[in-house]
């Protein structure tokens, strides 16, 4: 019988449980810890990887074996699929001197094999449930290939496009990015962390991530706290209220101190005042990086983590080679390194890897459950709900099965692009391009023709940047004026021009971070071309961020965003364009006119001067050459129908403290065609002793409207919803009046007013 279950069965017999009694666990690991030496504690405080999928840095670990059979290793990525990770944990379980158990973890950022939209597109279908069910169809195919903890949700609030990160996150609210955060860890994690079916979700970055200087990936970032606790900090809580078993440090300081070395941020404010009990983990190689920040070398700054909070270090292996030393020197205790161990163990209990460390390990499931054809419907009906319908003049779209359709562009038929940004585990080739989903969907009635028109970019240099991890920009052998005159004649005899437009998947995502977030000007030409031919022009548009797009926005006549959409891009694209689906997404970024309105979100605080339109008024807040307003406002989405709004209706206007207010409106389905809106409820608070957002999101229902029927949509509002962070970070409401905005966009509202009473 192997060691490990020698252990387990002189102790207490297991069985597999939702939630394992705190005194039973804390007998186990208490034992067990009490078999451990120095050196094994640290060990489990050591995360690996071999190499060989996408790693967030060029640095690998050596001799993985070795140091799993000698005890050094707690956890390992990069390792995946049944007989790999069977293989592994066996060195660790019958090897190992106490035969412990290994995590198997990887960035299981938007699905598995099966691969759905990129997170900020499939936050744009503002739908809880879907969320939900994405997670969990990637929890069930990374757990049936030996997986057990995933590094995701990415929780970070972002403003700034230039940012390519902004790819992963759910946008730039605060509300909305909470509840994402929680259904997302619901999904990964399910109702019992034993199952075979479900793994540890990771919360990340923690934290103020998505807000770095220029934009710029790894940057220096700085604001105030309460700007850090009323819009960065409240998805994190809300994945933390909802059970998320581990959390990861960000890269950048928060108030000058690296966040895998901040005590305040992991000590005082993610346990002492958040209550979380699960074990950090540091980001990739961030511990190191620290003697770059300019904290000491790297015996100095894995102490420094260690006692601030950290439990686990990814890759840098500074507590393995360091934590030794700094303990016989004092500047560790063991009480430190003991604590970081029994978090580690305690993650293991909860996952029951000790009852069985191969239960996520079987065969059968790999060969059913990934890649499914039910996993594809779902990640094609996904792909679909997460469009965004930007402009639809004279209802060019959708489509009609008949005539001829020019379908051209450097991302109609390309498979590589597909997936998106962090789609570690998938396949690109295993998607479906656009050309394929349009001659899948129009039938034999409409005639398709294909021209690429342009490549990506032109530029061989800036190619070589995007194709680290495989060919995203392929550079056409052909100049790029033949492509061009190609796809002019093309169009020119097509009743209708689609073009396939926008970012290569790498474009976005970590590291990729851009000053200009504009088409690149091969497209560009490639449009005003298509334009001169006088042909009706769709742009669908991949991108992983919001890109600056007025031209484009003049030039056609209509344009749906489809963000990265997935293995099933092509099916869902063309299941949308030809009226299958009515778009029903709306946006979770505001989209700036140009680079410079950038950092530009809905719910900016309000100046001493205000300009009170679009119109230039001297000395007010505005600018001399472009509008305030942004390009597309939060939350703006058409429809192939149209929704009226009644009144807004509250049934009461004066509100108790511990009273609740009732907001009611009236919806109406306009149009012909049955669709789905997302109704959005805004507040802003009057007078208040600092200064508010003009807007906050507050409550938000998706709802089905029939062609012709009204819905009445109701939302209740507490005074928990009137809360804010005040400069001492306590959290209350104040008394006074209250604006309650209702309606199918940031920018396009009804409004009613109340007031909140002591």
């Amino acid at each position: 019988m192997r060691k490990l279950f020698a252990l387990i069965l002189s102790v207490v017999v297991l069985v597999g449980c939702s939630k394992p009694k705190g005194s039973e666990m804390d007998r186990f690991i208490d034992e067990l810890m009490g078999r451990m030496t120095t050196e094994e504690k640290i060990g489990q405080l050591n995360l690996v990887t071999p190499g060989g999928g996408i790693p967030t840095g060029s640095a690998v670990s050596s001799d993985v074996e070795g140091k799993i059979r000698d005890g050094q290793v707690g956890g390992i990525f990069g390792v995946t699929g049944p007989d790999k990770v069977r293989m592994t944990q066996q060195i660790a379980v019958e090897q190992s001197r106490l035969g412990i158990p290994l995590l198997f973890g990887s960035d299981v950022i938007h699905g598995y094999k099966t691969v759905f939209p990129i997170p900020i597109g499939l936050s744009c279908s503002w739908d809880m449930a879907l969320m939900e069910k994405t997670a969990r169809i990637a929890a069930q195919e990374a757990t049936a290939d030996g997986l057990n903890w995933n590094f995701s949700p990415m929780v970070d609030i972002s403003r700034d496009p230039r940012w390519g990160r902004v790819a992963e996150g759910g946008g730039e609210d605060p509300y909305l990015g909470s509840e994402i955060a929680r259904a997302m860890v619901r999904g990964y994690q399910g109702s019992d962390l034993t199952a075979a079916n479900t793994m540890m979700a990771t919360v990340k970055h923690l934290a103020l991530y998505g807000a770095p200087e220029g934009g710029r990936d790894y940057n220096t970032v700085d604001m105030s706290r309460i700007r850090m606790f009323n819009v960065y900090m409240p998805p994190f809580l809300a994945a933390i209220d909802e059970g998320a078993g581990c959390v990861m440090s960000a890269f950048n300081d928060v108030e000058g101190v690296p966040a895998s070395g901040n005590h305040w941020l992991l000590t005082e404010i993610l346990r002492d005042t958040w209550g979380f009990d699960g074990f950090v983990v540091s980001d990739y190689t961030s511990v190191n990086e620290m003697v770059d920040h300019g904290l000491g070398d790297l015996q100095a700054v894995s102490a420094l983590a260690l006692k601030a909070g950290l439990d686990m270090d990814m890759v840098g292996e500074g507590f393995l080679s360091t934590l030794g030393k700094s303990l016989q020197e004092g500047k560790v205790s063991m009480a430190d390194i003991d604590k970081a161990c029994r978090r580690i163990l305690e993650a293991k209990y909860k996952l029951g890897l000790f009852d069985d460390p191969y239960r996520y390990i079987d065969e059968k499931r790999a060969e059913i459950e990934i890649l499914s054809a039910e996993n594809r419907a779902a990640a094609r009906d996904a792909a679909a709900r997460s469009f965004v319908l930007l402009k639809n003049e004279k209802n060019t779209l959708p489509l009609k099965k008949g005539g001829s359709i020019a379908l051209v562009g450097p991302l109609a038929n390309n498979k590589n692009n597909m997936l998106g940004t962090w789609a570690v585990s998938g396949d690109p080739q295993l998607s479906i391009p656009v050309l394929e989903g349009m001659n899948n969907v129009a039938g034999n009635s409409v005639t398709i023709r294909y021209a690429k028109g342009a490549n990506i970019s032109d530029d061989p240099a800036y190619a070589a940047k995007i194709n680290v991890f495989g060919p995203r920009i392929d550079i056409d052998e052909r100049s790029p004026e033949v492509m061009l005159r190609e796809a002019e004649a093309l169009a020119s005899r097509s009743d209708v021009v689609v073009a396939v437009i926008g970012e290569a998947s790498e474009m976005s995502g970590e590291s990729s971070s851009r000053s200009d977030i504009s088409l690149p000007e091969s497209q560009k030409k490639l449009v005003r071309a298509l334009k001169q031919t006088g042909k009706p022009l769709v742009l669908v548009m991949m991108s992983g961020r919001p890109l600056t797009m007025e031209e484009e926005h003049q030039l056609a006549d209509a344009i749906l965003y489809t963000w990265h959409p997935g293995i099933e891009a092509g099916n869902a694209i063309a299941d949308v364009l030809f009226g299958g689906y009515n778009p029903s997404g709306k946006l979770t970024m505001t989209f700036p006119r140009n680079v410079g309105q950038v950092p530009i979100y809905y719910n900016h605080r309000t100046t001493g001067r205000p300009n009170p339109g679009d119109e230039f008024q001297k000395f007010r807040s505005n600018y001399l050459d472009v509008p305030n307003s942004p390009l597309y406002a939060f939350g703006y989405g058409l429809s192939y129908t149209s929704f009226d709004y009644s009144d807004v209706m509250l049934d009461r206007t004066t509100m108790g403290w511990n009273d609740n207010i009732n907001v009611s409106v009236d919806v109406t389905n306009t149009g012909s065609v049955d669709g789905e809106e997302v109704v959005q409820l805004y507040i802003y608070d009057v007078v208040r002793t600092i200064t508010q957002p003009v807007k906050k999101l507050k409550a938000f229902e998706k709802v089905f409207v029939k062609a012709g029927e009204t819905k009445r949509v109701s939302f209740s509002l507490s005074v928990d919803d009137l809360a804010f962070y005040h400069p001492d970070l306590s959290f209350s409401a104040e008394p006074g009046e209250f604006i309650v905005y209702v309606g199918t966009s940031s920018d396009e509202v009804v409004s009613a007013s109340f007031t909140l009473v002591e």
